[in-house]
Formats: C-alpha cells, sequence, structure tokens
C-alpha cells in the first residue's frame, strides 16, 4: 500500500509499508534525495528506490505473539539438617543444608529465627536475607535454653522452617567433640567371611562425650555387633564377619548440642561362586570353543577373572588351560586327536577361586581322520665324479742307491684305476717299483734309485667318468768326494796295513 503526503513546500513524503521516501519536486526528474532508516543515498533515480510490484509493499511482517507467561512461583522446600556448628558463653553458630527443592526461581536467602524456652515469640536473628549456609547468632544471655530454625525464602514465598532437633543451652563448651578416623579407614574397610574385625576410633571431647552407632541409619544389632566405648576412643567388634554385615557404619560423638559424624564403609566378601552355566559351542579339528555366563553371586566383591580347565574322559584328570582369563567366551586349542574332552570353568575374585566350577554338559570328541601317509620325494643324488687329484705329485731329487717315494691323493666315483709312467711310459709290474693305493693315497715306491732311473713320472687316474693326471720330475744324484779327503782315506787304509 502506497500513501502520498504533502511535507513541506519543498517535498513529498511517500510511505511504502514501513520505508519513508522523501524526494525534492525540483530535482524530481535529475537527482533524488532518500532517507531510508536514517542512511541516506544521493545520486540514485527515484524509480530504483520506491517499490516497483504492489506485491512487494503488501509484505508486512505480523507483529510478534505476546509470550507465554511463566509459572507462578512456588516456595522451597524446608532447609536440610540444621545442626550447631559452635557455641560459647554470648553467641550460637547454625549450619544447614541446601532445600531438596529450590524451585525454578532459585533462592534469595535464608532467615534464622530463635526463640527461648518456654516462650512462644520468634525472633528474627539476621535483619537482611544471607546466602550462606550458616549464620551466627550474637549477643545472647548466658545459660539460656533456645529452640532455632531456618527458613528458606525465594520469589514463590517462605520454605517450611528447619528446626534444629533439640534445644541448645548457651555457655562455653570445655572441649569441642572431635573424631580422629585413622587413615586405613577413611576408604572402604575389606574383611573376609570368618574374619574378626576389630575397629578402633579415637576422639576428644570434655566432657565426656556421648557415643552412638548406626549401621545404614538403623541402630545396631547388638547380638551381631559389639561396640565398647571409653573416654578416648570407641571399639566396634565383630566376632565373625559374615556378609550381612556389611554396609555404612555411622558412629556421632556429641557433648551437649554440638556434635561430630564420621561414616566407615564396610565390606564383607567372600569366595564366588561357579558361573551360571558353561556351553560348548563347537569343536573342530584340534580345538574346542566354550563360553558361560557371570556367576549369580559374586561374594560380595567383583569378579576379577576365571580358570578354564580340561579332562579327558578316559583317565578324568583335570589339567588348567587358562588362568585369570577376564573374557566369557575362550578356545581350547592342542587337543589330542580320538579323545573326548570335558571343560569347566571357576570364577575368581579378591578372596580366591570358587570352590566348585561349572562343568559342561556335552564331551568335545575330537575326531580321527583318515591319514594316508605318502613319503616325500627326493631326488637321488648322483654320487658319479670323474677323477680329480687334490694332492698333486711334487719334483724331488733322490740320492744314488737309497729308496725313495712319490706320493700324491685323488678321489672319484667309481673308484678310479692308478697307471702310473716313466716318460710316458706305462711301468706295469716292474719288481723295481712298488705300487700301492689306498684310500685314494697313491704311491710309488722305487728301490735303490741308480741315475738311469731318473726322469718324469706320471700317475693317471681313470674310471668311466673321465681321467685325471698328475706328473713330477725325479733326479737322482750320485754322492761325490773330494781328492784331498780320498786322498786321506787312502793313506789310513796304509797306515792300518802296517800295523798289521
Amino acid at each position: 500500500m502506497l500513501c502520498a503526503r504533502n511535507n513541506d513546500a519543498d517535498g513529498y513524503v511517500i510511505c511504502a509499508a514501513r520505508f519513508v521516501y522523501k524526494f525534492d519536486i525540483r530535482r524530481f526528474r535529475k537527482q533524488a534525495k532518500i532517507s531510508l532508516c536514517g542512511v541516506e543515498v544521493v545520486g540514485k533515480p527515484l524509480a530504483c528506490l520506491i517499490p516497483a510490484a504492489p506485491a512487494e509493499v503488501a509484505a508486512v511482517e505480523e507483529p510478534p505473539k505476546a509470550p507465554t507467561p511463566p509459572p507462578p512461583a512456588v516456595p522451597s522446600s524446608a532447609p536440610l539438617d540444621v545442626a550447631v556448628d559452635d557455641v560459647n558463653d554470648t553467641s550460637l553458630t547454625i549450619k544447614w543444608k541446601t532445600p531438596e527443592n529450590v524451585g525454578s526461581s532459585g533462592l534469595s536467602g535464608y532467615t534464622v529465627e530463635y526463640r527461648k524456652d518456654g516462650t512462644t515469640d520468634w525472633i528474627v536473628a539476621n535483619a537482611e536475607l544471607t546466602v550462606a549456609d550458616r549464620c551466627c547468632i550474637r549477643n545472647l544471655a548466658t545459660g539460656d535454653l533456645l529452640h532455632v530454625r531456618v527458613v528458606a525464602v525465594n520469589p514463590g514465598g517462605c520454605s517450611e522452617p528447619g528446626l534444629l532437633p533439640e534445644p541448645v543451652p548457651i555457655r562455653e563448651v570445655g572441649d569441642r567433640p572431635k573424631i580422629r578416623l585413622p587413615r586405613l579407614l577413611r576408604s572402604r574397610y575389606v574383611g573376609k567371611v570368618g574374619q574378626q574385625i576389630n575397629l578402633v576410633i579415637p576422639f576428644v571431647g570434655k566432657p565426656k562425650p556421648a557415643v552412638s552407632w548406626l549401621k545404614d541409619g538403623q541402630p545396631l544389632d547388638t547380638k551381631r555387633v559389639n561396640i565398647r566405648n571409653s573416654d578416648r576412643d570407641s571399639i566396634l567388634f565383630i566376632r565373625s564377619a559374615q556378609r550381612e554385615d556389611s554396609g555404612v557404619y555411622e558412629m556421632t560423638l556429641k557433648v551437649e548440642s554440638i556434635e561430630d559424624k564420621t561414616t566407615i564403609n564396610l565390606q564383607i566378601v567372600d569366595l564366588p561362586g561357579p558361573p551360571a552355566s558353561v556351553k560348548l559351542v563347537d569343536a573342530w579339528g584340534f580345538n574346542a570353543a566354550l563360553e558361560w555366563t557371570p556367576p549369580k553371586d559374586n561374594g560380595n566383591s567383583g569378579i576379577t577373572g576365571y580358570t578354564v580347565q580340561k579332562a579327558d574322559t578316559k583317565t578324568g584328570e583335570w589339567f588348567t588351560v587358562l588362568e585369570h582369563y577376564h573374557r566369557l567366551t575362550a578356545t581350547v586349542s592342542d587337543l589330542i586327536m580320538g579323545n573326548s574332552y570335558l571343560f569347566r570353568v571357576f570364577s575368581e575374585n579378591q578372596v580366591g577361586r570358587s570352590e566348585n566350577g561349572a562343568v559342561t554338559k556335552t564331551a568335545a570328541t575330537i575326531q580321527k581322520t583318515g591319514i594316508v601317509y605318502k613319503p616325500p620325494e627326493y631326488q637321488e643324488h648322483d654320487f658319479n665324479e670323474a677323477p680329480k687329484f687334490t694332492t698333486p705329485l711334487i719334483d724331488r731329487a733322490a740320492t744314488v742307491g737309497y729308496t725313495t717315494k712319490l706320493l700324491c691323493s685323488v678321489r672319484g666315483c667309481p673308484k678310479p684305476k692308478i697307471e702310473w709312467m716313466k716318460n710316458q711310459m706305462i711301468i706295469g709290474n716292474d719288481p723295481k717299483f712298488r705300487q700301492i693305493s689306498n684310500q685314494g693315497i697313491c704311491s710309488l715306491e722305487i728301490r735303490k734309485p741308480c741315475s738311469f732311473d731318473g726322469g718324469v713320472y706320471t700317475c693317471r687316474a681313470k674310471n668311466a667318468q673321465g681321467e685325471a693326471m698328475v706328473s713330477c720330475k725325479l733326479e737322482v744324484k750320485r754322492m761325490c768326494y773330494e781328492k784331498n779327503s780320498f786322498k786321506i782315506f787312502q793313506i789310513c787304509i796304509v797306515e792300518k796295513k802296517k800295523k798289521l
């Protein structure tokens, strides 16, 4: 929707929905000055700034819907655990805990009120709301007996009052009660079934504090638990602990209106029961798969593992195959073919292993499979070898008249035939030469050689695979004497003849 009205002597104002366009008539054709939501644009034709179609002008935003009013505020619940924190001759300090239901609007603060015993008028202790969880009431008269209550305040109003259980006498306490809990008892104390429990909890307080015990918020069973109190400590004694003795024990120490509390978490544990069930899932090859479920009775302690055992049905002897095993499924391997096996599973916790184990209902039979032995095929090694000399003949010199030997070694398969030659002529069975061949060692003995026995000697080895030869040179030397030495020899012979 468009509308136009005369704004002043120089121009008009055009309204299009929520936008206001102002232009100067005198500069309509050349220049326009447009004001759009406080931003000025100069030098643009008016036609490009005014909406061109009525459809665009008709897009008017709908007014926002009124928000849903919030629900009415509701007062919170009463403050919890109102107790005395401190007291002396002229003041009293009260502490409490936040209400269980605060409300959606939150807490504005607390109001503390008190009245003397025997009166009905409640006096407000704090002029302004306090957001802390404790309050000190001052300027009290010594010897008064006061009743105290605490009220929580929020936008919904005041809550029900949280009352102090007993009236408080205004006087100085000699020694505040304090429980000195041993470090061992600050965490969970674990004992075994049948074990003797003797817990000593020291404390201080003057005059003698009043000691009271609760188990899980209820009075103790004096048939099961004995309490012995002295001026300095309190002893909790159980002769033979049972699992029903587990729980949270609360000790309260009270001197007049001031008290101190502590809790001891006692856990009595026992051996667990066996797994609820164990099942043979499958048996294949030399393996068997087992599956079981956790025990119904964990002995009041977490299950730390399982022990798996197997037994051959022939012997009935049990052997452990898995120990401290954490899963609920297992595969037992290396079973013997042709045997049948039973399996049992034990549960374990921090005390030990269960007394009994869950046994499989069916046996796992390792079937015999038909086995045909097929010996491996080996390629036969060919030991045939042509002769080969491993130690050759060595050239040497001999002396006339002194027997000498020529030595060499040969190998070959089959055993080669040995022949000796002198200057390429076969020696044969000449009695002057002795030929020996033993374990591949070949020798030629020349008896009392003369100068004519020198030459080239050859040893030839021959078999079906081939032949080999080795040669050496033998030099036979004659003994030579000097002339002077020969003359001396003759003189000696002559002198001997003269003596004779």
